[in-house]
């Protein structure tokens, strides 16, 4: 556990969606260390182990981010127990790598698909961010983090439904910090680049991927260590993206408001 921490982050209340694995599993772990009171929601009915959070700092409640009446009572039972939610970090996402054209019809993009990605990407953030910033109002403020991606900014081949919806993320950021703000509600985007493993890297959804981009899984594989478009030459670590989430929930940041951080090792379109 982290002592005389600068952030000022103990005793809030945090949220995290999508909590379980991956960069929402590493947000929440920063966070606890960080001294904050962590909601971990997600869709997984088994709760994650978290060792380093201290007693009663810790809540896991199974939520589908796509269902409204999941969502409102995730939201009552953090109140219930916490009294208070000061930040909320929309991290649940999902990517389904399709082509939207494939003579073969193996991994097409259709309507199943389209759906899918997009009710949990933006459907999820949008009833997360609505029921959050309604409490948040009431209390006087607070600070929503939306996870987007790099490729929501540049596209992807094979990902262009996914880039979509992180691309709407960046707009909804936007849009509602100028909506927000007026309620002392400050709201800011993420966009992490290439990443050491992740949830989404499942057998799945690498075998789609290199389907679509015309390589082996095995070439697949092989790319993630080539990081030549990323200048600092390596891949992110789960940790820095979440350090990146405490930062920008922090009132260090507290001037930062409807911007999307790229944390990507400076990798760009040039």
């Amino acid at each position: 556990m982290k002592t005389g921490n600068w952030l000022g982050l103990e005793g809030k209340t945090a949220i995290v969606t999508g909590g379980a694995s991956g960069i929402g599993c590493a947000t929440v772990r920063e966070l606890l260390a960080d001294g904050a009171n962590v909601a971990v929601c997600d869709i997984n009915p088994h709760a994650p182990e978290f060792p380093e959070a201290a007693p009663g700092h810790l809540l896991y409640i199974q939520t589908d981010v796509t269902d409204r009446g999941s969502v409102r009572a995730m939201v009552r039972a953090v109140l219930e127990r916490f009294g208070r939610i000061d930040v909320l970090v929309n991290n649940a996402g999902i990517n389904i790598p399709r082509l939207l054209v494939d003579e073969g019809g193996q991994y097409e993009l259709d309507d199943a698909v389209w759906d899918r990605v997009m009710a949990v990407n933006l459907k999820g953030l949008f009833y997360c961010s609505q029921e959050v910033a309604r409490t948040m109002a009431a209390r006087g403020g607070g600070v929503i983090v939306n996870m987007s991606s790099e490729c929501g900014l540049e596209g992807s081949e094979g990902q262009s439904v996914y880039a979509a919806s992180k691309g709407a993320v960046n707009a909804l950021t936007r849009s509602w910090a100028k909506e927000l703000g007026k309620k002392n509600i400050r709201v800011v985007g993420i966009a992490p680049g290439i990443l050491e493993a992740t949830g989404l890297r499942t057998p799945a959804y690498e075998t789609a991927l290199a389907y679509t981009r015309g390589i082996t899984v095995e070439q697949l594989r092989a790319g993630y260590a080539k990081t030549g478009t990323t200048p600092l030459g390596r891949s992110g670590r789960l940790s820095e993206v979440a350090a990146a989430v405490a930062f920008m929930a922090s009132e260090k940041a507290s001037y930062i408001h409807g911007v999307t951080l790229n944390v990507a090792g400076g990798k760009t379109r040039g």
